[in-house]
């Protein structure tokens, strides 16, 4: 990854790259394996260009003559591939740009990446040549990339030159992961359109070729391999723009084990890192984040057709007991589709269809279909059921024995516009003819159980937000004194954020004094070098005199100056005791990706058992919501073992409103923590016991 900085705020179009009208191959020689791997495809592709070898050592190449260098060629060429080692790359650009060039892939490694002084200085030079030039440049250390209907092939790889042609277009950071994603999705039936690595992106970058792509008419479905996101407010709004017109993009990142920050001043920060808030923003743009490489094939596979459920629910048949059994036991753990009841009147459409000793539930053991036309028929009813957004039949693709009949099973699709999946309870092998029958039937054909879940959910997710627009955000209009002093909690409070009963005292007689707020009460040590109080023993909970406040408060001074000798006190607060279920919410600005929220079970143990949930803000009440469902501590809220059922509402409100609070102040505060928020039981309200707020850094 460079770790050169792109100042650009723009997009810039990679369609110099993407369709030259000819081309210089930089670097040609007849010993060298790219060069040579490049000049056969462009030479057999049916490329329409004219393809030019530039190598000042050689007169002739592939029985071709071979030029100097650009200055020498008959003619301007759109677009140069440079194979040639790093401190040769500025002076072929120099020479190139003075002479047309508009555009160039830059295979060698070694320029910006890292932290060799010189490597740097070769990146910085190239960055002022293109600002000064304007030239499109694709990479250093890529692979370059493929247009399949322009036949422009500028990888080196001769196994991608007959794949089928299709809508799906992928870019990947990655140049050697590129060739295997494609190879594996369309030896599985994925058509590709254009595919292009961009190594490390100096000038074009993912943000650039997603509002390319978006524009792209032979574009349908955008996958990416994503290491880094460099422009991540640009890429944003690329992002921003597919999702608005529907054009979805199936991505996989990097780096789900890499801490993005050492060390953070509050428990949102230290968690969130890069992946996480990187998934906040998949949710909020619509982005399907896929699991591994595996899985990104079946839901590309599951994608192609372009046919979006209106929910999540799943209408599974199947031809096995056991695949039930499994399709339970990964549903529950996979927790991303759900498999509703058939209504009454599927039941009896089907009934005649099953045998008589199998129940009919979902999923359903159908037994083996006595003939296609009663699999068609029940796979049908299925999905036509108004419980059913999605159908999974449990079919695989013919292997040489029995095919089914094409013209019946393609019946299925014209009689529904949800999405019909195929899928197989494990991977299997199968020959040509059966992707032949894949294109034929019309509908995909999935492999092994888990992928398969979590490619449904994937589109059950994408369906739930194609088409949305996403608005700016807006600018903050709070002021600096709404969080200054006592007057934070009034102003929280406003947002439906309520502080429990309190008085600040500066001694120990003063917390005794304080009591008045009533009891059972908690004292807290207000040391301002110490944020997380539990770390150090400042806090004592359940005291229920004054006499033991002020032991309390005591013994509270005495465990920090053992553990902090000199350390200032500034007091003690003392607090009414709240009694519920312990969340921690929090707000912070992100550097890459802005305003996030955290919500999760909350107290000592939020970092260790990390029941968490991210959004970028803003959030309305439904987002709340659905970051409860994907928690654990959801099971406590609702009443966990015979508990009264928390005030989830109160705690609904008290979230958004934290939101909405953060938004308007995020000019002035950097971070704010609310660990835990006491949610009394139902009807009783929400209680921020223990809020921390860090303010806006230069």
């Amino acid at each position: 990854m460079s770790v050169l900085a792109n100042p650009r705020e723009s997009f810039k179009s990679p369609e110099p790259v993407a369709r030259p009208r000819n081309v210089a191959l930089i670097g040609a020689s007849e010993r060298a394996s790219w060069p040579r791997q490049i000049h056969g495809l462009l030479r057999n592709s049916g490329f329409a260009g004219k393809v030019y070898p530039v190598n000042p050592r050689q007169t002739e190449v592939w029985g071709e003559t071979c030029y100097p260098d650009i200055a020498s060629l008959p003619e301007r060429v759109d677009h140069a591939l440079i194979i040639v080692p790093a401190p040769a790359v500025l002076d072929v650009l120099e020479t190139g740009v003075a002479n047309g060039l508009k555009s160039c892939t830059i295979y060698a490694g070694n320029i910006g990446e890292g932290a060799n002084p010189e490597v740097i200085a070769r990146g910085v030079a190239l960055r002022a040549l293109v600002e000064r030039t304007g030239l499109v440049v694709n990479g250093p250390n890529c692979m370059g990339g493929n247009s399949l209907r322009d036949r422009f092939f500028g990888y080196p790889n001769p196994e991608l030159l007959n794949i089928p042609i299709g809508h799906v277009s992928c870019v990947s950071q990655s140049g050697g992961t590129l060739q295997f994603l494609v190879q594996s999705a369309a030896a599985r039936g994925v058509k590709f359109s254009t595919m292009f690595s961009s190594g490390n992106e100096i000038d074009l970058d993912l943000a650039d070729f997603v509002n390319y792509l978006v524009d792209d008419e032979h574009t349908r479905v955008i996958a990416l391999f994503i290491e880094g996101i460099r422009r991540p407010a640009v890429f944003m709004r690329a992002a921003a723009r597919a999702l608005a017109a529907g054009k979805p993009i199936v991505a996989i990142k990097t780096g789900k084990s890499l801490k993005s920050r050492e060390a953070s001043l509050s428990h949102t920060g230290a968690i969130a890192g890069d992946y996480e808030v990187f998934t906040a923003m998949c949710e909020r743009y619509g982005i399907v984040a896929c699991h591994s490489l595996d899985d990104m094939v079946e839901t590309l596979l599951a994608f192609e057709p372009c046919r979006w459920p209106k929910g999540n629910r799943v209408g599974w048949v199947t031809t096995s007991g056991g695949t039930v059994d499994l399709l339970h036991d990964y549903i529950e753990e996979i927790p991303v589709t759900s498999a509703p009841e058939f209504s009454e009147a599927t039941k009896a459409a089907i009934r005649h269809l099953v045998p008589a000793e199998l129940a009919i539930k979902n999923p359903l053991d159908a037994g083996i279909p006595t003939t296609d036309a009663n699999a068609a028929e029940m796979c049908i009813a299925v999905a036509n059921d108004p419980n059913v957004d999605i159908l999974a039949w449990a079919q695989t693709l013919p292997s040489g024995k029995r095919s089914p009949d094409i013209a019946t099973l393609k019946t299925i699709l014209a009689a529904t516009d949800k999405p019909v999946i195929a899928f197989a309870r494990m991977n299997y092998m199968f020959p040509k003819e059966g992707l032949d029958f894949q294109d034929a039937v019309g509908y995909p054909f999935l492999q092994a159980l888990p992928p398969t879940i979590r490619a449904l959910g994937a589109l059950a997710f994408y369906g739930a937000r194609a088409g949305r627009r996403i608005d700016a955000l807006p600018a903050p209009k709070g002021s600096a004194d709404n969080v200054a002093g006592d007057n934070l909690a009034a102003t929280l409070a406003r947002h439906g954020v309520t502080s429990p009963k309190s008085a600040f005292a500066t001694s120990a007689a003063e917390a005794a004094a304080a009591t008045r707020i009533g009891f059972p009460v908690a004292l807290k040590i207000v040391a301002p070098d110490f944020t997380h109080k539990t770390e150090i023993g400042g806090v004592k909970l359940n005291l229920k005199s004054a006499a033991d406040v002020e032991t309390a408060a005591t013994e509270l001074a005495t465990s920090l100056r053992a553990h902090a000798p000199g350390a200032a006190i500034d007091g003690y607060l003392v607090q009414e005791m709240a009694a519920g279920v312990e969340v921690i919410v929090g707000a912070r600005n992100d550097p890459l990706y802005g305003p996030v929220l955290l919500l999760g079970a909350g107290g000592v143990m939020v970092e260790l058992v990390k029941d968490i949930a991210f959004r970028l803000l803003p959030v309305g009440e439904a987002d709340v919501r659905a970051m409860l469902d994907e928690l654990k501590v959801s099971k406590l809220l609702a009443g966990w073992r015979g508990a009264p059922r928390a005030d989830v509402e109160a705690l609904v409100s008290a979230v958004v409103g934290l939101g909405a609070f953060f938004l308007d102040h995020r000019h002035v505060i950097d971070d704010i923590e609310i660990n835990p928020i006491i949610v009394a039981p139902a009807g009783r309200g929400v209680r921020a016991v223990d809020i921390r707020v860090v303010g806006r850094q230069p």
